[in-house]
Parts: structure tokens; sequence; C-alpha cells
């Protein structure tokens, strides 16, 4: 079982960079999936959860209007589509599975997770 991250890299303000997370090892179509992030001293934080189906999603407040979140079931691969990004969305950014239909992020639901995936948005 494993979810690998990828897409991150260094981007200007403004910039746009789209994270994806591929599933092995078991089929996601049964889980929620969850992007979350962590910058350098600060907790770890919700950055948008996406039902097993696909139907729902959440975002965390500072990302709403500007971050979307999609998932293709048939490719196993959840997609995080970052654009305008701000210094402040600097962090690793980590995806993670949970077995439950609901698009909540809620650290303790996920069951699964990937290594994470540098994001740096910097001039």
């Amino acid at each position: 079982v494993q979810l690998v991250e990828s897409g991150g890299g260094l981007v200007q303000p403004g910039g746009s960079l789209r994270l994806s997370c591929a599933a092995s090892g078991f089929t996601l179509d049964y889980y929620a999936i969850g992007w979350f992030r962590q910058a350098p001293g600060k907790e770890r934080e919700g950055v948008s959860c996406i039902s097993s189906s696909g139907n729902s999603a959440n975002f965390a407040d500072s990302v709403k209007g500007r971050f979307t979140i999609s998932r293709d079931n048939a490719k196993n691969t959840v997609y995080l589509q970052m654009n305008n990004l701000k210094p402040e969305d600097t962090a690793v950014y980590y995806c993670a599975a949970a077995p439950t239909v609901q698009p909540m992020c809620v650290i303790r639901w996920y069951e699964y997770w990937g290594q994470g995936t540098q994001v740096t948005v910097s001039s």
C-alpha cells in the first residue's frame, strides 16, 4: 500500500502547480482523499479533502477560490490544482487516504500517507 505525491517545486507568487497523488497496492474508490500540508514549525493542517465518489469536497478557508481538488478513480490518482500561490502556501504537501466516503479533513481518520512533496512559493 503506497501513496506517492508528485508535482511540487519552486514557483513565484501568483503562479500555479498541480500536485498528483498516485496510489498503488490498493484502490482509492472507497477512500476519501485529503491533501494536508506542514510548514516549518507549524502543525500539519488540512488543505482540501474529496469524497470517495468525487462529488463533494472541502477546502481550508485560506485556499478557497484558489485550489481545486479532483480525482480520477480509473487512474487511481487524485489531483490538487493550486493557483495564485502565495508565500504562505510554502510547505510540504501530503496526500492521505481515509476509509470513509466523507470529505472531512480530520487527520486522525487518515490511515495511509504519502511521503510528501515540497512546495515553495518565493520570488
